[in-house]
């Protein structure tokens, strides 16, 4: 499916590079770019229900929706400059609101785009990812600082493990995969049976791309003691690789909180582009 609508998130104290990394890859595969301005809502200072608020939470409340209604006029300026086609929307929701915000939206977009910027922002972070990977049903793209972000990758990496996950990430982008001059398809320490990659690991995920016309390869690797998001991202480097695609919390996110995942290191680390699905 072609990416036609294409999401970021924006802060009041962020700068512009990510609504511009936003607006190059809508003006390079010719979508439209949705804009949402967000600021996590102070939280109330104590106190039961129906408690008297206090005069200092009212002034920072309304300190926030000045930033909030700054940064949308400053941005509005930024998007009636550029040549791509562009809507602005903001929003003021408490923490404990704001993935679900963040997912309305993205329910409206094809893909979110996650730049250098919102990846250093901590909290607004976590939201943006959870918004979009859990309450949108739509992929994200992280883009690192000092990577290119490109929708036009000529060399691909899939990171698979055949999990429904894996499944839906590779079927989101089918189009710039079939786009690419190579498609690696990576498995680390793959299990030869049914239940997980088949009697031949990555024939069947090979066999399906490629009647979508993708030039595949597939590629199985031992982990080797290393964990597997290293392998990944080292397989990624050796390769030349421009964008990685995978799966995202094939654990829960508990778990992979407590215990650590792939998902978690890549989303710590991601060394290049990423495009997650869930």
């Amino acid at each position: 499916m072609p990416f036609k609508t294409l999401l970021t998130v924006t802060g009041p104290d962020h700068g512009d590079h990510d609504l511009k990394l936003a607006a190059g890859l809508c003006e390079e595969i010719n979508a439209h770019l949705s804009v949402l301005v967000l600021l996590i809502a102070a939280p109330p200072s104590g106190g039961g229900y129906a408690a008297v608020v206090s005069p200092a939470w009212l002034a920072e409340r309304e300190a926030g929706i000045e930033m909030l209604e700054s940064r949308s006029s400053a941005v509005s300026k930024i998007l009636s400059e550029s040549p791509v086609s562009a809507d602005l929307s903001s929003d003021y929701p408490e923490q404990s609101w704001a993935d679900e915000v963040i997912g309305r939206r993205a329910r409206y977009a094809d893909l979110t785009i996650v730049g250098p910027e919102m990846l250093a922002s901590h909290v607004l972070k976590e939201k943006v990812i959870a918004g979009g990977l859990f309450a949108s049903g739509k992929p994200v793209l992280l883009v690192p600082k000092g990577a290119r972000g490109t929708l036009k990758p000529k060399r691909v990496l899939v990171a698979w493990d055949a999990s429904l996950e894996a499944s839906r990430a590779v079927r989101e982008p089918l189009d710039i995969l079939a786009g690419a001059n190579e498609v690696r398809i990576v498995m680390i320490d793959p299990i030869e049976d049914e239940r997980h990659h088949g009697a031949e690991p990555g024939a069947d995920v090979a066999t399906y791309l490629s009647r979508h016309g993708v030039k595949v390869m597939v590629d199985r690797l031992p982990s080797s003691n290393h964990s597997i998001a290293d392998v990944l991202r080292q397989h990624a480097v050796d390769t030349g690789a421009e964008l990685m695609v995978m799966g995202a919390y094939g654990h829960s996110r508990l778990r992979e909180r407590i215990f650590g995942g792939v998902t978690m290191s890549m989303l710590e680390e991601p060394g290049l582009p990423i495009l997650m699905a869930r």
